[in-house]
């Protein structure tokens, strides 16, 4: 067997072939880099693409806009009158000192009352005044403060304590009042509100009252807190109803356990949003010295229609008719909750229309601290204000809508009155007319609930100084100018915890007095001491206890002075727990005649009467004869 050998292969054969595959290696490198450059593009192409298509569209090119220019609200180029008040309450006589049972434990009645009432119980022609008084709590010791209301009997030229004799002394943890004749035997009564049971005195016509309360079936339940009240006819039939507000539902025990406290620590007055809502009382007169409760078939019981519960925690009320049919709504001022608005029908039923009139919320849809409440005639014959007190950082309400329209809309800002107030808190406020010019002023009581608020509040003081707002006139823009010091003196701007707030000619010169209450505190009796020179009216109007209540309440009187409408209701219930005189006191300025004179009387009937002198007071008796046709 023979061996074979393989063939030699040559050097240049083999480098040869190396470089073919070299060369190979080289255009696969080549033919990857172009590819992989082409992916690239194509991607940067496909994002571009992508993005141009979907790229948001360009913003508009900057333009600048000319600026608004600023406008300054400028007070009106008129003479503000002075009005001098002095304060004449110790030369008076009165030494009345409000006891709110308070020893440190914060329980929220204790910083709410002070109500009073401004009446001629005794029929002699001049106006005499009740403080209600609340007492010390029975489960504290005796502090040796006075327990009792006290009646004080204008004696011209003092006041003298009557209270004892009178039997109004009533000893009670009580709130407010509401005064009027509901028995139409020419003298007014009194009821009383406060914790716990009501209670009605009828005027025996010798200066002394009887307790009624138990007879006439208006005592209310036992764990309710009522505060304002009033008597109205609201169906019409002659005699006075009684409408009582009944506030949050309260017991020592549940406020103590809520432990409010203020911020940086200590006890606090309790916040009305942590109590539950009542519900009010309408009592209907049936004309034989009993009262029966129609609160629930009238429509008065609002429920708050998330929970259905109780919606109100009433302050404040007032009566009017705004759409002028001829029968008496109701506005009730709420504290947290909206106000509102009782529509009566004239048919013994009320419908709650203040969220769809404008006048249950503020601008902005919310609710306000609402205490204090009264209506006037606004711009002659033209218009209805509703001025509501609210809680501090929260302006005064001015509501005002066109007469028969029940349309409201808050013009505070826009008159002048909501800057002035927002930094104080106004419980009582009453429209009058300071300075006998024929326009409505208005008047505010203001005090906080907490006597440490300035601890935690700097902008904030317990003790706040009143306010009186001089009407300028629609013509003027700013319509309410918060007078000061110089122009009213210091007396009625001292700062004081007010509450109720009143009015009364208490010394029969033509001009109105005014009357502030506090709480834990002395009441101030401040004498109007104008010397304008303006003339006045003043009528007192008398029913004839068949057709039209004995004290007139609900009517009108309409005076026409040259080319000036003035318009005055009948009602002494407004301001805050409180009720002023009946008579009505008509400032005339520099005129010194009147040139027509109009009744409309609580019933619908029209009385026009010849001129009357003026710089005097008249009483003016409806025509017995004379029915509605």
């Amino acid at each position: 067997m023979s061996n074979q050998q393989a063939p030699e292969v040559e050097p240049k054969e083999v480098e040869r072939e190396e470089e073919e595959v070299l060369r190979d290696d080289a255009e696969i490198g080549r033919a990857l880099r172009r590819s992989l450059l082409a992916l690239v593009a194509l991607l940067v192409v496909g994002g571009t693409l992508a993005f141009y298509l979907s790229r948001p569209e360009a913003a508009p090119p900057v333009r600048e806009s000319e600026l608004a220019k600023v406008s300054i609200r400028e007070l009106p180029d008129v003479q503000v009158p002075t009005l001098k008040f002095t304060d004449i309450t110790a030369e008076a006589g009165i030494d009345f000192v409000h006891n709110n049972g308070a020893v440190g434990d914060k329980l929220l009645p204790e910083t709410m009352g002070g109500g009073m009432a401004i009446f001629d119980y005794d029929n002699d022609g001049d106006q005499d005044i009740l403080f209600v008084n609340s007492k010390d709590w029975p489960w504290d010791p005796p502090s040796g403060r006075t327990q009792t209301s006290v009646l004080y009997r204008n004696n011209g030229d003092r006041f003298v304590d009557v209270s004892e004799a009178s039997g109004l002394n009533l000893s009670d943890y009580a709130m407010g009042v509401a005064v009027g004749d509901y028995d139409n035997d020419d003298h007014v009564d009194v009821l009383i509100t406060g914790i716990g049971q009501n209670h009605l005195f009828r005027n025996l016509g010798d200066g002394r009252f009887e307790d009624v309360t138990e007879t006439a079936g208006v005592g209310g339940e036992a764990e309710r807190w009522s505060t304002s009240a009033g008597w109205f006819d609201y169906d019409n039939d002659g005699d006075l109803d009684l409408f009582v507000c009944n506030y949050v539902g309260w017991s020592r025990e549940y406020d103590q356990s809520q432990n409010f406290q203020l911020v940086g620590g200590g006890r606090a007055y309790g916040r009305p949003q942590n109590f539950e809502g009542t519900y009010p009382y309408l009592y209907r007169n049936d004309g034989d010295g009993t009262f029966t409760d129609v609160s629930e078939q009238a429509g008065v019981q609002i429920q708050n229609q998330s929970t259905g519960v109780p919606l109100s925690k009433s302050l404040g009320l007032a009566f009017c008719d705004f759409d002028t049919n001829g029968t008496l709504d109701v506005i009730v001022a709420n504290d947290t909750v909206q106000n509102l608005l009782l529509s009566n029908d004239g048919e013994g039923h009320f419908s709650e229309v203040g969220a769809l009139t404008g006048i249950a919320f503020d601008s902005s849809g919310n609710a306000r601290g609402a205490m204090g409440i009264d209506v006037a005639s606004f711009r002659g014959r033209k218009a209805l204000a509703v001025a509501i007190g609210n809680f501090s950082n929260e302006m005064t309400a001015l509501y005002v809508t066109k007469l028969g329209r029940m349309q409201f809309y808050d013009e505070a800002v826009s008159t002048g009155l909501g800057p002035s107030t927002r930094l104080l808190l106004t419980f009582g406020l009453v429209y009058l007319d300071c300075d006998l010019d024929g326009r409505s002023d208005l008047f505010c009581a203001n005090g906080h609930l907490e006597e440490d608020i300035n601890r935690v509040q700097p902008s904030q003081h317990y003790e706040q100084p009143p306010q009186l707002f001089w009407n300028a006139g629609p013509e003027h823009g700013t319509e309410f100018l918060a007078m000061n010091e110089a122009q009213v003196g210091e007396d009625l701007l001292r700062p004081m915890p007010g509450r109720g707030a009143a009015y009364a000619d208490f010394d029969q010169d033509g001009d109105l007095d005014l009357l502030i209450t506090a709480t834990g505190r002395g009441p101030r009796l401040l004498r109007n001491d104008q010397q304008l020179g303006h003339h006045w009216l003043r009528l007192r109007l008398k029913g004839d206890g068949r057709y039209c209540n004995r004290d007139a309440i609900g009517s009108w009187v309409e005076l026409t002075v040259g080319d000036q409408i003035i318009r005055q209701q009948v009602m002494p219930t407004r301001s805050y727990l409180s009720q002023v005189e009946l008579p009505l006191t008509f400032g005339l300025g520099m005129a010194d005649r009147v040139d027509r004179i109009v009744v409309q009387w609580a019933d619908g009937l029209r009385q026009e009467l010849q001129p009357l002198a003026v710089d005097r007071s008249h009483v003016i008796e409806r025509p017995v004869s004379e029915v509605i046709p």
